[in-house]
């Protein structure tokens, strides 16, 4: 019955994710955002919804090993299975925001959660403010930045929504909300049974299951838009993701609940994995082919991934 649990919770997180995008989207538009900032903020804290309801969930449960585990093993997934499957099946091209701004901002949130959580093995409520302090100062710039770019196209916001209807947008809100929340239920619920059931630890679920069930609705995405050979997903959507999971993730998370480290491993291996993915991104960036993330770099992702899940759940 846990695994049953943990797939219908994985789906609804899918489902709920899908309808919190659609009809935060429509509201943008009503609210007559512009389409670039719809794009830039909106969508991105939309798509975190899986990730931040699982960790909410699981504070609340008493399960913080769920809730550092998801986040760090969610930021691991999207670069090496998520990324990684992307440019397998199509190459990416790089733009220069990554190595000027959205890189730089995401290995500086990583090692600050490093250093936070290294320091006494709990993330407090005044860490967690601070947290949300970077994110918002990080919109601010991101912001700032994109009206210097006004030109810049953001695939991911459809201009078909400005037609919805306000009955369609509640709809679609009670729709996501109720998936999402009963979704991140039956996941922390299940995934708990079943880390007892095999004798590992909250955090190894969380680290490798429940992390690739959040990234799920962003690798269904990515692998559509690979396939139809459509430049609707970029590295810096997917460092962008990994920037909201620390700071607004965590940051709330932890407002609502400290955070404490109980799994060893977490701080031992797994964040040391994650701080490598987000380093490793740069040389990749420029060698040998400057600016394009090919097959074979990311296959060399992906095969680092997979060597990490083996890892996990070896030791």
């Amino acid at each position: 019955m846990s695994v049953f649990y943990v797939l219908i919770g994985l789906v609804l997180l899918v489902v709920g994710g899908e309808f919190l995008v659609r009809s935060s989207v429509s509201l943008s538009f009503r609210l007559k955002l512009s389409r670039m900032v719809i794009g830039l903020t909106v969508v991105s804290f939309a798509t975190s919804a899986p990730e931040l309801l699982v960790s909410v969930q699981a504070a609340l449960d008493g399960l913080s090993d769920i809730s550092l585990g998801n986040v760090v093993g969610s930021n691991i997934a999207n670069i090496g299975l998520v990324l990684g499957i992307t440019a397998i099946i199509g190459p990416l091209a790089i733009d220069k925001d990554f190595y000027k701004f959205n890189w730089p901002v995401m290995v500086l949130l990583s090692f600050a959660l490093y250093l936070l959580l290294n320091n006494d093995g709990v993330l407090t409520q005044l860490e967690g403010g601070l947290l949300l302090v970077s994110l918002f100062t990080y919109l601010f710039l991101l912001l700032r930045r994109a009206r210097k770019h006004a030109d810049t196209v953001v695939e991911e916001v459809d201009d078909s929504l400005q037609k919805t209807s306000n009955f369609k947008i509640i709809i679609w809100l009670l729709i996501g909300g109720c998936a999402l929340y009963f979704g991140s239920e039956l996941l922390v619920s299940g995934a708990e049974n079943i880390a007892l059931t095999m004798g590992v630890s909250e955090g190894v679920i969380a680290v490798t299951l429940i992390a690739v069930g959040t990234s799920v609705p962003e690798l269904a995405a990515s692998v559509i838009a690979a396939l139809k050979q459509e430049k609707a997903i970029s590295l810096g959507n997917l460092i962008g993701s990994n920037i909201f999971n620390i700071a607004s993730v965590l940051g709330i998370t932890s407002l609502i609940q400290p955070i404490i480290v109980k799994d060893e491993s977490l701080m031992s291996v797994n964040i040391y994995w994650m701080l490598g993915f987000a380093l490793v991104l740069l040389p990749l960036a420029f060698i040998p082919k400057r600016m394009t993330l090919g097959r074979p770099k990311g296959l060399l992702i992906f095969i680092a991934y997979a060597i990490f899940i083996a890892l996990v759940f070896i030791k």
